[in-house]
């Protein structure tokens, strides 16, 4: 009697072990799924991975326009990225000569930097069209051929065998002629004097009888001081200013028909800039374009409040270059560009993409731009 009892509950018995199996099993599902949970926050976590960067250039430390757009790049970068991205920068001469920047950024010695194409003319004589070349483009017309006219594309491809990632980081605007320590009043002037004066504006200036020297900014001052160059050019008032070439030069000569507008650059290690996620990729352009239209920004405001200064407390002469010393060094572009051209493949590309947007966007300006300036001026 007692075993069939036994056997009547044995169904029931086997429910229980089932429904304890079954909740063994949801807890176990449970648990790992909570375990997958805790994994893929970890891994968001992982994500926002910060990165230490270094940042060198070829402006002295703070220098006010050249040298605060780099840090204006690095403080925007460090905003939009919630410190993702923290960059120290460095100045000329803190980690390698001011010559040095591409070089370093090109074999990782740091990941990024900032400087102007044409400095590396002879390592890559197609770079000098994407900073500013004589009687060329302005700062707003830079922009364009950069971004909507191809010129950005032919400098990504100009710069990828040297593993870098270029980026328009700042423009001067239509710059100065120059620091003179005598009047130009001819073109008999020109002849022999000697000029610190880059890129292709330093060929021009060859060709019209002077001889061009490459200084860096940082030795401008004692060596106008010292008669080792008898001009220079650096950028406009409110940089010349600060670097004090008004006290080693007397006359101020405009207008700067070498570099009508100036686009510095913003370069970045390939692998470096690889290694980011793509939201941080997108960032540091991002920020490359705020500093690009920041810097113009700064100087559109600052310059003539300097010039003003300089010509009222320090006793600068401001002087205009004679139409027939600027009809000569024209000339005289034509003729270096067409030859430059032909320095290599690439460098002719680049030059017939640069010319064609010249004469197309100029064709418009005239009747939009220039002549509005001329209307203001009646």
């Amino acid at each position: 009697m007692r075993n069939a009892v036994n056997r009547d509950y044995y169904p029931l018995v086997i429910l229980v072990l089932l429904a304890v199996l079954v909740a063994v099993i949801g807890s176990w599902v449970v648990e790992r799924s909570g375990s997958q949970k805790v994994e893929l926050r970890e891994g968001a976590l992982g994500a926002q991975q910060q990165y230490r960067w270094k940042m060198v250039t070829t402006w002295p430390k703070n220098l006010p326009g050249l040298g605060r757009a780099p840090e204006t790049f690095a403080k925007k970068l460090k905003e939009m990225s919630n410190g993702r991205i923290d960059i120290r920068v460095y100045g000329a001469g803190e980690i390698v000569p001011a010559m040095g920047v591409f070089d370093a950024v090109s074999e990782g010695i740091a990941e990024i930097g900032h400087g102007a194409a044409y400095y590396w003319k002879g390592k890559v004589p197609a770079a000098v069209f994407f900073t500013t070349v004589p009687f060329g483009l302005n700062a707003q017309e830079m922009n364009g051929w950069l971004n909507y006219g191809g010129g950005m594309e032919l400098w990504q491809e100009v710069y990828a065998p040297f593993d870098l990632l270029p980026l328009a980081g700042g423009n001067t605007g239509v710059q100065m002629a120059g620091w003179f320590n005598k009047e130009i009043n001819s073109l008999q002037d020109m002849q022999g004097l000697k000029m610190r004066i880059p890129g292709i504006g330093g060929e021009v200036l060859n060709q019209a009888g002077g001889t061009a020297v490459t200084i860096p900014g940082g030795e401008l001052y004692t060596s106008l001081q010292t008669g080792v160059i008898d001009a220079t050019e650096w950028v406009a008032p409110y940089n010349d200013l600060a670097l004090g070439l008004h006290e080693v030069a007397q006359y101020y000569y405009y207008p700067g028909w070498h570099e009508p507008g100036s686009t510095l650059e913003v370069i970045v290690n390939k692998q470096a800039y690889e290694s980011l996620p793509q939201d941080l990729q997108a960032m540091v352009r991002a920020s490359a374009t705020f500093a690009n239209q920041d810097m113009l920004d700064e100087y559109t405001a600052r310059n003539n409040a300097a010039l003003k200064d300089m010509i009222d407390n320090h006793g600068v002469q401001l002087r205009r270059l004679p139409d027939d010393v600027l009809r000569k060094l024209k000339q005289s572009s034509e003729i270096v560009l067409d030859e430059y051209a032909k320095s290599d493949p690439m460098t002719a590309k680049v030059y017939q993409s640069f010319k064609a947007f010249k004469e197309s966007v100029t064709q418009y300006h005239h009747i939009s731009e220039q002549a509005y300036i001329n209307a203001r001026d009646l």
